[in-house]
């Protein structure tokens, strides 16, 4: 959630600071708009306009302005590794994709609706950050990843891939190993506890949820 002070609100640059004063007001244009947006997207969107500014001066007048944004997170598990199925190392940690294709992450997250609620299983490219495979469902079993996992595999080269996930049993699930060794895929998973090994898939997930949902 967003909270913006009545203070801040009404705020106005002390001194010589017309041009300070004139983008506070387009901040707070842009942040009506996008009200959970913090002072990095605010600088983008402010750049998509064609307001060439950065982003500490963005900052400090949303600072002293009272604008800045506070997200307040909640968080839902969706990740079960305490299971008896296989589970395999980590293969990216020095990895950096040079091309579409040679390394996918996948993971699920947790969308609260409007009136209800559903579970998302994605996959996104590593060098092109593009959603390339997805399913949405009211379960965690695993043919919501089985499915994100065959709408990727329908319309992409295979070849020399590797495919990043938790260790949860969805991913560890014998259907799920065998399309991925079928269709000569190299596994590669987080370690227990680990979800920065999976950074872009959680990038991914609080942008979409923050933005979009």
């Amino acid at each position: 959630m967003t909270e913006v002070s009545r203070s801040g609100y009404y705020y106005k640059p002390k001194g010589d600071k017309s041009k300070d004063a004139i983008l506070l007001e387009r901040i707070r244009e842009v942040a009506t708009e996008f009200p959970s947006y913090g002072y990095r997207r605010v600088t983008a969107q402010l750049r998509r306009q064609g307001i060439m500014v950065n982003r500490k001066r963005v900052y400090r007048i949303m600072r002293a302005g009272g604008i800045l944004c506070t997200i307040r997170r909640r968080y839902r598990v969706t990740t079960n590794s305490n299971h008896s199925l296989v589970k395999y190392p980590n293969l990216i940690k020095n990895l950096i994709p040079v091309r579409t294709d040679e390394l996918w992450h996948s993971d699920i997250t947790y969308i609260r609706l409007e009136v209800s609620f559903a579970y998302l299983a994605a996959i996104i490219d590593g060098f092109s950050r593009k959603v390339i495979g997805y399913a949405l469902g009211r379960t965690l079993c695993s043919t919501l990843t089985i499915a994100a996992l065959t709408d990727a595999i329908r319309s992409r080269d295979t070849t020399s891939l590797t495919h990043h996930s938790d260790q949860g049993y969805q991913y560890c699930s014998r259907e799920y190993v065998k399309i991925l060794k079928d269709s000569g895929i190299a596994i590669s998973m987080s370690g227990k506890a680990n979800p920065y090994d999976n950074a872009k898939m959680e990038s991914f997930f609080r942008t979409l949820k923050v933005e979009e949902v």
